[in-house]
């Protein structure tokens, strides 16, 4: 079996979500999205400032925490069954693994965020603007404290993996390698998803610190939403 056969399964879970067919939905998740990262950008101003983090928490933000060209990558992965064989050939094992993870994450970010936009849909005005308080009372009505804690557990073992993996000399030769033929079949975005990971990497002595410290402040928010904190974003 492809090593790459894991995305066609993300890749059916993502174009069930509901948003695809219901423009509503897409600018309610678009609303979510964008306060998402308003709060994580207060809650983290002082770690996401500093000159070795700044491009890591843009990775964050833009890319594992829905991207606005998300969907040109999911065409992009849907392509690449097609040249698997290839790709695999090219690309390290446990570049392609670190690389699904990270899709992964992206995907179930964008889950989560739409539950919460139906919720809303369903709670407020369609154009209402969101609030803390409409937030916080949003996801204690959807119990997602279980699985913001597994999208947690899951970005702490990305960034396990982007330090183990991805400071070898070997990944990086590969990955240039590879950008004569991402640019020749038109892979060029998901080139620039992987390429920005390496980039934001750089700076960094330990990319899995500087995720366990986001993931340990973010774990508090969770815990203080579901213990009935009413100002847990504070």
């Amino acid at each position: 079996m492809s090593k790459l056969a894991v995305l066609d399964d993300l890749l059916d879970l993502y174009y069930q979500l509901n948003y695809h067919k219901n423009p509503e939905i897409f600018q309610r998740l678009q609303d979510v999205q964008a306060w998402q990262k308003q709060r994580m950008q207060r809650t983290h101003a002082q770690p996401f400032a500093e000159k070795h983090s700044v491009l890591m928490a843009e990775y964050f933000l833009n890319r594992l925490y829905g991207g606005p060209d998300f969907d040109a990558l999911a065409q992009q992965i849907a392509r690449l069954a097609k040249y698997a064989h290839k790709a695999e050939k090219l690309i390290p094992d446990n570049a392609i693994k670190t690389g699904t993870s990270g899709v992964a994450l992206a995907i179930l970010a964008v889950q989560l965020d739409e539950q919460v936009a139906m919720q809303l849909l369903q709670d407020y005005h369609p154009h209402e603007k969101l609030t803390d308080e409409m937030m916080r009372l949003t996801y204690i009505k959807l119990d997602q404290g279980p699985d913001r804690m597994k999208q947690l557990d899951l970005l702490d073992q990305l960034g396990k993996s982007l330090d183990k993996y991805m400071r070898s000399f070997m990944v990086h030769a590969a990955f240039k390698m590879c950008k004569g033929a991402a640019a020749k079949y038109n892979f060029n975005v998901m080139y620039e998803f992987m390429q920005d990971g390496f980039l934001a990497m750089k700076p960094l002595k330990s990319a899995e610190k500087f995720v366990k410290d986001f993931t340990a402040v973010e774990r508090q928010i969770i815990a203080k939403v579901h213990a009935g904190d009413p100002l847990p974003f504070a």
